[in-house]
């Protein structure tokens, strides 16, 4: 059958084009993807084409699909399967497969798995790992950012801390402590603070730190402060700009002691020496952050390292147990993680938005890929509307607006049943 989708050809070569899906074998399954939000690590793929770790050397050739943070609906299920999958049911899948010990995944690895597009092959490896999950929420873009919120969420767990003259670490971050989330006002960042906020195990105190004053005012609306103090929690937004010592100031915050956990969200040298520089004893530190240098260094405090237990570890995506994890809190109602989308578009915007991705201010932007549709802001849904007479982007507007600014289910839903699909 014919399907639509942005493929990676070469580094910076993104094509929007028509392919042939081949039927599926007894072991496939074939979906039908609805959403899809871009991360980070896309931009990373597509600037360095077959050099990214995950993309295969005959890509040129084999183009491969991108996406990776997609739902949607079943279509067809080979007969392998036929017992757990049948058409029309929901589905969303953890894509960080690491099957037998390569880095394949959706989005970077396969020509015809991937979720910027219309139509896409669930490979044999991926129900084989448990890998494909049945989805039965009401929103599709809440379990395409099941994936992101899931790297955050592995990201805490897999925090540990030490005793002294014990051999055994101490999963997850530390209950009653103090979290610091620098450069932590993005999307990613927020994602990390919906989670800290509400999860079960949580700390006392948490500090955001951003450069971007816009940035850090709207993760306030959305978080106040007086709001994370009726459960507990100290909460803290602090522009490191603002001061000649932001260490100083953070460790003032933090009564002098530094603080248990640390998760970097920017792979920039200075943020990496503050976060080392903040960590209490027995503090460590998360760097997320993947850079696409691979001779990426900063200063660390060895000294800490030796005397007072500081230890340093990063993480790159999330288990399947952190995506279950990621659905049933955003089920429960406990997490949102459309506090990290500020723009929505349709699969036509998705090889220039993934290509200028730093470029381009907000938060997640998400995807129809049924849809054409510019990269729009939320904030700008309005203007838009009013200025092409579009009473359906005004409509919208009026939806996202009665929901604090946030993308939601309604509006999800008026997208897909009044815009013109393709």
């Amino acid at each position: 059958m014919k399907a639509k989708g942005v493929r990676l050809h070469g580094a910076n070569d993104l094509r929007l084009e028509e392919f042939e899906l081949p039927e599926i074998t007894d072991d496939e399954i074939l979906v039908r993807v609805i959403s899809d939000s871009i991360c980070m690590s896309t931009y990373k793929c597509a600037i360095l084409g077959k050099e990214h770790k995950r993309v295969h050397d005959d890509v040129a050739e084999h183009p491969a699909i991108m996406g990776h943070e997609f739902a949607g609906d079943i279509v067809k299920v080979g007969k392998n399967h036929q017992d757990t999958f049948q058409p029309g049911m929901k589905f969303t899948l953890q894509p960080a497969l690491n099957y037998k010990g390569t880095m394949w995944s959706p989005g970077y690895s396969y020509e015809f798995f991937g979720g910027d597009a219309t139509y896409c092959i669930i490979p044999a490896e991926v129900m084989e790992l448990g890998c494909l999950l049945k989805y039965d929420g009401r929103a599709y873009y809440e379990a395409s950012l099941a994936e992101p919120m899931s790297c955050s969420i592995g990201a805490f767990n897999a925090a540990y801390h030490t005793q002294m003259g014990v051999y055994t670490h101490q999963m997850g971050i530390k209950e009653g402590g103090k979290l610091a989330i620098m450069a932590g006002a993005g999307p990613m960042g927020l994602g990390a603070l919906t989670y800290a906020l509400h999860r079960d195990v949580r700390p006392s105190m948490i500090v955001v730190t951003d450069l971007n004053q816009e940035r850090l005012d709207r993760a306030a609306d959305l978080f106040p402060p007086k709001e994370a103090a009726k459960d507990g929690i100290e909460l803290h937004f602090v522009n490191t700009g603002n001061y000649d010592d932001p260490v100083a100031e953070l460790l003032k915050i933090s009564g002098g002691t530094g603080y248990d956990d640390v998760l970097c969200y920017a792979p920039v040298a200075s943020v990496v020496t503050q976060s080392s520089a903040i960590l209490g004893r027995d503090g460590c530190l998360n760097f997320f952050a993947g850079p696409t240098d691979n001779q990426f260094s900063a200063p660390i405090n060895f000294y800490d390292v030796h005397y007072n237990s500081t230890h340093v570890m990063g993480t790159t995506g999330g288990n399947t147990d952190d995506m279950i994890e990621s659905l049933k809190l955003t089920a429960e109602g406990r997490i949102n993680p459309a506090v990290m989308v500020t723009h929505i578009g349709g699969l036509d915007a998705v090889a220039e938005t993934t290509l200028n991705l730093p470029k381009i201010p907000g938060g997640k932007k998400l995807i129809y890929t049924h849809l054409s549709m510019p990269l729009t802001a939320l904030a700008d849904l309005r203007a838009k509307g009013e200025a092409a007479g579009d009473e359906r982007l005004i409509k919208l507007a009026d939806i996202v607006d009665g929901n604090n600014g946030l993308w939601c289910p309604e509006a999800e839903e008026y997208l897909l049943a009044n815009f013109i699909q393709e």
